[in-house]
């Protein structure tokens, strides 16, 4: 093979996960701060994990309780150097545009808010008092406060988030589009019907309970790496874990733990101990199966469906009516496997628990897809018992606790109540715009000011073309950031930077230092305090920014003293209290070691449903299918990324080096097609709308089902037609993308 294209590995971490955490975060922050923030990353009296929102242990934490990943991302915001006034009157935005992704992180920390007026080439500084001056007047002069949108990155503390929908409901729109509309809209609302509750139902601790662990449409070794150290622990004290993922991952294959002397010696625990290659979006096919074994056989809990669930005659019939013939076309499994699936799931207990990503939840079908998953827990009594429940691993270290503090558009009439009550001001009830709507009301001319706390917006959304010229018709783009990103250089007819404070940072309040605090996967809400020193003194907190921005555009109103609630996060703390089921007590138990969970009423089977019991869905089976000749795409990360933020060029689980232009495919297809390995092609995306183009990427070969391919995320991202979404969530269908392939001209 070429050296740019090798052989996949079959196995995670190990010693040169170890050698490249430290080769990151050495050559971006240099051996002492560097080390100082791997130090204090993920510990007790230190700070979250800017990446991934996998939870920490409850009680005894490592010394190195990161990945190579999480060691990556702060490596990535820990650099020193700082660029401003010098760097951007050096570079124009033309220019800019022109680099890569991996170019604008390696340039180092945003250290001054910048100004680009109308017309100009270039970047210029501008005061803090000027930006926010500048933003509150774009904001007046709208004819109405819906014309402004309010963007909000995972990466946002629930005190910067609950300070940030006041200020925005406060103004008069619930126009909250977040990150989480992009990744697990679907499993929220599929969740929230089935079981009440819109957020996974375990914890750690039953993960060495489980007797079976599903991993489904997800790939942990690159996306979530601590997952694997969970993995190992479970598989060792004998649960089996079952990959179900249309591509060969090493991270589902086997683990070498770099803490362990055998790990670090290339000495793994072998993990999956089944690995089905479902086809891209045959997933619920593939549920729909098991569930068809499992009732077949009697393998049911009827005590638990006769006691918790609703409608299981209906979900019966259909299953029942469901042939096997359709359940392995559409899932591209054998009817036997799916069985013996089926038979080792139900040969205990039904300690069953069911882990999924963004492999699940970006389909036409996603919330569908996810129902069906819960179906299955549903007939085994799987949720609600130690060792068993339905986990969506979340993608953003914070962006669970986001939403529960109020970032959505459609938060239910309880929480506005209560805000309302709270802050002694006029709340909007009128739902707002999501993600996609954002992008089609600011291209329509309906949405004027974007405002983003975080994120990388024109990036992570589809459509890259139409989101980028949507953005362009603002006539203010504002966002705020820690690095450069491209979402600051597809700009409205003015934009402004804001730089603001890294979670490694210490955030100095007039009062003293101030801590924040996130919400992981699992409905841990804990602290998380800075101890570096800031990159440059010009950077303010997230949440100082929100409070400054609220009190020049709307002045202290009702009980709201915006200045005085950013001086000391409790006080803020102390709203969301009042505001917020389940955060009783928040200031005293946020700073009890590990923090404390949110009530989650699934698991002690309470169901929070409009019938007051957990519900099968009934739903036939789909899979998106394309025309002859065509193939089914799917967007997915490198291991050299996390989101949009490329640290490098490599994926080197997948056997990729120095390269991102890149489309994997079966062997077999590359050869009816007539392309060599490394032979470059074009690719075309197909939709009601007309056609997308990618031009001259890789073709290269990769263990995966017939007719299927996958690029990487953002790059591919022009594919994903805007007009193509989950039924439901309204989530870009970003895993199931009609394309077609030829080989390059050029």
């Amino acid at each position: 093979m070429s050296e740019a294209f090798k052989e996949p590995k079959t196995g995670a971490a190990g010693m040169r996960a170890v050698v490249e955490a430290m080769k990151q975060t050495i050559g971006k922050a240099g051996l002492g701060r560097g080390t100082k923030a791997l130090l204090e990353l993920n510990q007790m009296g230190g700070f979250d994990c800017p990446s991934c929102a996998w939870p920490d242990p409850d009680h005894h934490r490592s010394v190195a309780e990161f990945c190579e990943n999480g060691a990556k991302a702060v490596a990535s915001e820990a650099m020193k150097h700082t660029i401003g006034r010098d760097f951007f009157a050096k570079h124009s935005v033309a220019e800019l545009m022109g680099q890569t992704d991996a170019w604008h992180d390696l340039q180092g920390r945003l250290g001054e808010p910048m100004l680009l007026t109308e017309g100009a080439s270039h970047y210029e500084p501008v005061s803090w008092d000027e930006a926010f001056a500048m933003i509150a007047e774009e904001l007046h002069g709208l004819a109405s406060p819906n014309e402004a949108i309010f963007y909000t990155s995972g990466r946002a503390s629930n005190e910067a988030a609950f300070l940030y929908q006041l200020f925005v409901r406060a103004y008069g729109t619930n126009n909250l589009p977040d990150c989480s509309n992009m990744c697990h809209e679907s499993s929220g609302l599929a969740l929230k019907e089935a079981i009440g509750v819109g957020k996974g139902t375990v914890t750690l601790d039953d993960f060495l309970e489980a007797e079976t662990i599903i991993c489904v449409g997800q790939n942990p070794g690159t996306n979530h790496p601590r997952m694997l150290s969970t993995q190992e622990l479970a598989v060792k004290k004998g649960a089996k874990l079952v990959a179900i993922n249309p591509l060969k991952e090493a991270g589902l294959l086997s683990f070498m733990q770099p803490q362990h002397l055998t790990g670090l010696l290339g000495r793994g625990t072998a993990l999956a101990s089944t690995y089905l290659q479902v086809k891209v979006n045959g997933d619920m096919a593939l549920f729909r199966g098991i569930a068809k074994s499992l009732i077949a056989a009697g393998n049911t809990d009827k005590d638990f469906i006769r006691r918790h669930a609703s409608n299981y005659e209906e979900y019966r019939r259909s299953v029942e009516e469901t042939s096997w013939d359709e359940i392995e076309a559409l899932s591209g499994i054998d009817r036997l496997e799916i069985e013996s699936l089926a038979l080792s799931i139900s040969s205990g207990s039904n300690k069953l628990i069911t882990c999924w990503a963004m492999g699940l939840t970006q389909h036409r079908n996603a919330v569908a897809t996810i129902r069906e998953i819960a179906n299955v827990h549903l007939l085994l009594g799987a949720v609600g018992k130690p060792g068993a429940g339905l986990c969506p691993v979340r993608g953003h270290s914070n962006v669970q606790g986001d939403r529960t503090v109020g970032i959505f558009e459609k938060m239910p009439e309880s929480f506005l109540a209560a805000l309302e009550r709270q802050a002694g001001v006029p709340i909007p009830r009128a739902h707002g715009f999501d993600t996609v709507a954002s992008i089609l009301a600011m291209k329509e001319g309906r949405g004027k000011v974007f405002f983003a706390l975080g994120g990388n917006f024109a990036q992570a959304t589809p459509d890259t073309a139409f989101t980028a010229e949507a953005l362009r018709r603002c006539r203010l783009t504002c966002h705020v950031s820690t690095k450069l990103n491209r979402s600051h250089l597809i700009h409205g007819r003015r934009a402004l930077i804001l730089p603001c404070l890294g979670r490694s940072e210490r955030d100095e309040g007039p009062l003293g230092p101030r801590f924040v605090t996130t919400e992981n996967s699992m409905g841990v809400v804990q602290s998380s305090q800075g101890k570096l020193s800031p990159a440059s003194e010009d950077l303010l907190s997230e949440t100082e920014i929100v409070a400054r921005l609220a009190e020049v555009t709307l002045g202290d109103r009702g009980a709201v003293r915006w200045r005085w609630l950013a001086e000391d996060y409790d006080r803020i703390r102390n709203w969301i209290e009042a505001v917020v089921p389940g955060f009783d007590r928040y200031n005293d138990r946020v700073r009890e070691h590990g923090g404390f969970y949110l009530p989650n009423a699934a698991k002690e089977r309470r169901w929070n449903t409009e019938n007051g019991m957990a519900n099968f869905s009934a739903a036939s089976i789909d899979a998106f299918e394309v025309k002859p000749g065509r193939y089914l795409l799917q967007t997915l990360r490198s291991h050299d990324q996390f989101n949009t933020t490329v640290y490098g060029l490599d994926d080197r689980y997948r056997g990729i080096s120095g390269m991102r232009d890149i489309i994997f495919l079966n062997p077999e297809d590359l050869n009816v097609l007539g392309v060599k390995p490394g032979q470059r092609v074009d690719v075309t995306s197909h939709w009601e709308d007309g056609e997308r183009h990618l031009n001259g990427f890789r073709a290269i070969p990769y263990e995966m089902p017939r007719g299927l391919a996958a690029a990487y995320f953002p790059e591919a991202n022009v594919l994903v037609p805007v007009g193509h979404v989950a039924k439901g969530s309204n989530t870009p269908a970003s895993k199931s993308i009609e394309v077609s392939i030829t080989p390059s001209r050029g």
